[in-house]
């Protein structure tokens, strides 16, 4: 049975929840809000549901979508959560860890899904990453640069676009880090614009992660270095490519050692995360990104944006 559902926020990204969730699937748009009602009046009217105040969205729902300004994520959250509604929040979780461990805190004592956005989770790119990847992995280089845009200036580049590289990274090395350090600066907002962090983790593992809303192309990139070998994927051309012994394309250079190709066949990230949320409000499995994975994710981003001052 579709689960009826209310979007809070109906900017760039909350559009398209509204859009897919609007579609027949494990979703049924029944409500929408945003703050400026002539945005919600447009929306709404694409979508074919009616715009509403807050309250009377939440009410009309089983779970709530909520993609809003980072600083409003905790008021609506606990809105939703105390009104007795599933919640779907967009990431990051939380201005705060403060906020965000209220959140976590409330969901678990109404017994309500929790489940936060980061929906490179979901994507065929990543998943084909992690089957790919081998045990022995002791550097993670991610790159996620892009030209400017005039949207999410009210936030660093670090919780706007890096921290989807740092749900990633902590997702593979399977931990948390002991230390950071990081540099950046603003350079278009108020904000940090471009940001460089290294990540060290107890083992002796580390990453280094690249973030930038200023740059002159797009580039989406990881490279995994371990004892095995080493992984190069290319996340806009859809390429992985795996150097490692016994790999299928000799390497002159390297005997014993080739490489394997490979690549992945897209599909609707979007639409994938929805359907977990069906699922995981339904009963039927835990969420894949819930509260925990949000506030590791959310603290780690914090200490990389005091790290930079």
């Amino acid at each position: 049975m579709s689960l009826r559902v209310a979007v809070l926020g109906a900017g760039h990204f909350g559009r398209f929840h509204a859009l897919k969730a609007a579609k027949p699937g494990p979703l049924t748009l029944v409500a929408l809000h945003d703050a400026d009602p002539a945005r919600a009046a447009l929306v709404a009217g694409e979508c074919g549901v009616p715009a509403l105040p807050v309250a009377e969205a939440i009410a009309a729902a089983e779970a709530v979508i909520v993609a809003v300004p980072t600083r409003f994520h905790a008021a609506l959250g606990r809105q939703v959560l105390e009104a007795g509604r599933h919640l779907f929040m967009e990431k990051p979780i939380a201005a705060t860890l403060a906020e965000a461990e209220a959140l976590a805190a409330l969901a678990a004592a109404r017994g309500r899904v929790l489940q936060v956005g980061h929906i490179e989770r979901f994507s065929a790119a990543f998943r084909a990453v992690v089957a790919a990847q081998s045990g022995g992995a002791v550097h993670w280089e991610a790159v996620r640069v892009a030209p400017f845009r005039p949207r999410s200036l009210d936030v660093s580049v670090v919780l706007d676009l890096m921290i989807h590289d740092i749900d990633l990274v902590l997702r593979l090395a399977g931990e948390a880090p002991s230390a950071i350090e990081a540099v950046g600066a603003r350079v278009m907002s108020d904000h940090a614009d471009f940001a460089v962090a290294r990540l060290r983790f107890p083992g002796g593992r580390a990453a280094t992660i690249t973030a930038s809303r200023v740059s002159l192309a797009m580039e989406r990139r990881l490279r995994v270095l371990g004892a095995e070998g080493e992984m190069n994927v290319d996340f806009l051309n859809r390429g992985l490519a795996v150097l490692r012994r016994g790999g299928a394309e000799p390497v002159a250079t390297m005997p014993e050692h080739g490489i394997d190709r490979a690549g992945w066949t897209e599909h609707d990230s979007l639409e994938a995360e929805q359907a977990g949320f069906a699922r995981a409000c339904r009963g039927e499995a835990p969420p894949e990104v819930g509260a925990a994975e949000g506030i590791a994710a959310l603290r780690v981003a914090l200490a990389v944006e005091a790290a930079i001052g």
